[in-house]
């Protein structure tokens, strides 16, 4: 009912179920956003709301239409406290009470403006030397025009000095002396908490606004699972029943092929992909927590766990088309370990380029410095570069290479148990032959089963740390 209350009063329920969108793109016009800021503000009721310049960037009807939602919220027994910029004759006798300063902060008139800015005309006429105001006059361009500095030089007075010794200051200290002063038995405000709900609640509640934002978000999660059909039909169909040949060295390279080059091509899609998401949702994240609505984590944490449903459902199409194409061994736990490391490969891709977002002042720049790491990442994976191949102090890197854990873990799963003779490797076995020319052991994948996961644990968690630490707003 509350709510339905303030879209009448901000005048949105003509745009109910309309999508925000992206501003200058898509969705709601300026002034429409303004609008719906005020309202997301009204919902937690508050006694006071502070507004920094809300027409600006606005045609003279659209400015007209906010200050009329602004006058409605006044109307309520709210106060709002505006600063305003160039305003008309109509928004600015809308304003009740004007706090007019100098540059450099100095007070030169503080009080009411009265009906038609009555009040402020006879308080600046009244000192001798200041124009009068013409007819039809704006009073606010009026009142900036006899304030300036040159007029203060030209009439030998100090605006501030006229004001400190006026009877409207005298009146004002004492009203702020009155006021200042608690009623007898009343307590100081206390809050257990800074936020009104609890770190669950949090969770629950930008969960829910996640999973309505990606639903909406159809070039974003409707593209990624066209894309990952696509790259799945392709390679299906490049490396057909490749899977089953395992007796030649050519073949058996052509199948870990498939999986390095699928590993490359979904991995850095997805870390494309998310980082203008959660550029954008970062923007509407700092505005939410500066009003008070939830803290870091649960905004983190949400953005991490919506992903997980669109990671398996993308991981479970990729592996169940490309593993029936290229006829990978049709066993429970190999299909499982590939399905494992894909899922496990995607999440920390995406939370990479989610991290890289986090840490940086826009995803342009997120890009840039995470596209560093692909070609390192594409170098020391093991499969351009064999580990047994590298020299010995580089082989360190191996190791701290995500790509490579996740090759080892796929390769080492799907071949490292076959027994079967290859040809021309002087009676090596599939097993045998991929220990020795890659170094990849068939008992090691639980080890690489463990590491990829945390890896993308890992890289979950500096994003989280880094969105509560950084605060890239520019005001």
């Amino acid at each position: 009912m509350f709510i339905e209350e303030v879209m009448d009063l901000v005048e949105l329920t003509p745009l109910r179920n309309s999508l925000v969108g992206l501003p200058g793109v898509s969705g709601l016009s300026t002034e429409q956003r303004k609008r719906l800021t005020i309202a997301v503000e009204l919902v937690a009721n508050p006694s006071i709301i502070f507004m920094d310049e809300p027409t600006s960037g606005l045609d003279a009807r659209a400015a007209a239409i906010v200050m009329r939602t602004v006058r409605n919220t006044v109307d309520t027994g709210r106060t709002v406290v505006c600063t305003i910029h160039q305003p008309s004759i109509d928004i600015f006798e809308a304003f009740d009470e004007l706090f007019l300063m100098k540059r450099g902060g100095q007070e030169i008139y503080v009080g009411p403006l009265g009906h038609h800015s009555s009040h402020l005309i006879k308080y600046f006429e009244s000192i001798e030397g200041v124009s009068k105001i013409k007819d039809g006059y704006n009073p606010a361009t009026w009142m900036l025009e006899v304030t300036t500095t040159a007029q203060e030089l030209n009439l030998g007075v100090d605006f501030t000095d006229i004001y400190k010794n006026s009877d409207l200051y005298r009146r004002n200290k004492q009203l702020i002396q009155e006021l200042g002063q608690p009623a007898p038995g009343s307590k100081d405000l206390h809050f257990p908490t800074q936020y009104s709900q609890p770190f669950w609640v949090q969770c629950q509640a930008c969960l829910w606004k996640q999973r309505w934002s990606y639903w909406r978000n159809p070039p974003y999660t409707a593209v990624r699972f066209f894309f990952t059909t696509f790259i799945a039909l392709m390679f299906g169909t490049m490396f057909w029943d490749l899977g089953s040949k395992t007796k030649n060295r050519q073949d058996l390279f052509n199948a870990v092929g498939s999986m390095y080059s699928a590993v490359l091509f979904l991995g850095i899609q997805n870390a494309s992909s998310v980082q203008p998401v959660v550029a954008v949702e970062r923007t509407v994240f700092y505005r939410e927590r500066a009003a008070g609505m939830y803290s870091a984590l649960p905004y983190a944490f949400s953005q991490i766990v919506v992903e997980l449903p669109y990671i398996f459902a993308q991981s479970v199409t990729y592996g169940l088309i490309v593993y029936a194409m290229i006829q990978f061994d049709w066993t429970a736990a190999k299909f499982f370990w590939y399905l494992f490391f894909m899922f496990c490969t995607l999440c920390y891709f995406t939370f990479y380029g989610m991290m890289a977002v986090a840490v940086t002042p826009n995803h342009h720049v997120a890009s840039i410095v995470a596209s560093a790491f692909y070609a390192i990442w594409n170098l020391f994976s093991g499969f351009v570069i064999t580990r047994p191949s590298m020299p010995i102090w580089w082989r360190w890197y191996y190791w701290a290479c995500p790509v490579a854990w996740t090759i080892y873990g796929l390769v080492g799963s799907q071949f490292g148990d076959i027994t079967t003779t290859m040809n021309g490797e002087d009676g090596k076995n599939v097993s045998e032959f991929i220990h020795s020319y890659f170094g990849i052991k068939h008992d090691f994948i639980g080890y690489c089963a463990v590491v990829v996961a945390g890896i993308a644990v890992l890289f979950a968690f500096i994003f989280a740390c880094a969105i509560k630490a950084f605060n890239f707003q520019k005001r």
